[in-house]
């Protein structure tokens, strides 16, 4: 039997947990592959939903991936000069097969030097900060660019698991793994891009996010 198809997720305080736990527990079925979330220590990090997760390994202990996959959140903005994360992102993306992140993940990568001359997405509000990392924003779910995959904000997690589990596994199992998960998404309101939304609506989501790096930000404040 060939080796498990290796996938980790960087996983920081305050980060989003669905732009993780979306993805992960999709590509976590994917035929033979295997799921690691990793951090600085095994202690369990806070996401910014109010609970933690447990790391499964360590950046000393993660084994050389196939894939790495960085998500986004209030958290991420605190490790964008983290030398450890961003060596960590490095070592990794510079042997695996894909380099890959949801949300405003791809400014991680961005600043870690692995974005450049690359199309690339992001959540609506932060897309254009990649052109700082050489980067090419493009507004779509989920962009492919070579070996880098890149999904947009949040819910474009499960969009961005699906093109992961096509490309690696092909479309059947990725249909399947749709239908397993009962994905058939039917919003109550057709506003989730700002194309579609009111300027109100703009203005108060732009708010709640501000708001959640905010309180990133004091978290992160020694007491």
């Amino acid at each position: 039997m060939t080796a498990p198809f290796r996938i980790g997720f960087l996983l920081f305080p305050r980060v989003t947990q669905l732009d993780m736990t979306g993805p992960a527990q999709l590509l976590a079925r994917m035929s033979n592959s295997e799921v690691f979330l990793v951090w600085k220590t095994l202690d369990p990090v806070p996401t910014d939903a109010g609970f933690s997760i447990v790391p499964t390994a360590t950046f000393e202990s993660c084994p050389p991936l196939d894939m790495v996959c960085v998500p986004g959140g209030g958290g991420q903005r605190l490790i964008m000069d983290d030398t450890d994360v961003l060596d960590w992102l490095r070592r990794q993306g510079q042997q695996a097969k894909y380099v890959t992140s949801v949300c405003s993940g791809s400014l991680l990568l961005g600043a870690a030097g692995l974005l450049r001359g690359y199309k690339a997405g992001a959540h609506w509000l932060v897309r254009d900060e990649l052109t700082k990392y050489g980067a090419t924003p493009v507004a779509q779910r989920v962009v492919k660019d070579r070996n880098r995959i890149t999904g947009g904000g949040v819910t474009a997690g499960i969009d961005f698991a699906l093109a992961i589990i096509e490309e690696i596994r092909g479309a059947e199992e990725a249909k399947a793994m749709q239908l397993m998960f009962e994905y058939d998404p039917q919003p109550p309101y057709d506003c989730g891009t700002p194309d579609k939304a009111t300027p109100e609506t703009i203005a108060r989501a732009k708010a709640m996010i501000l708001a959640l790096r905010d309180e990133a930000a004091r978290g992160a404040q020694p007491a």
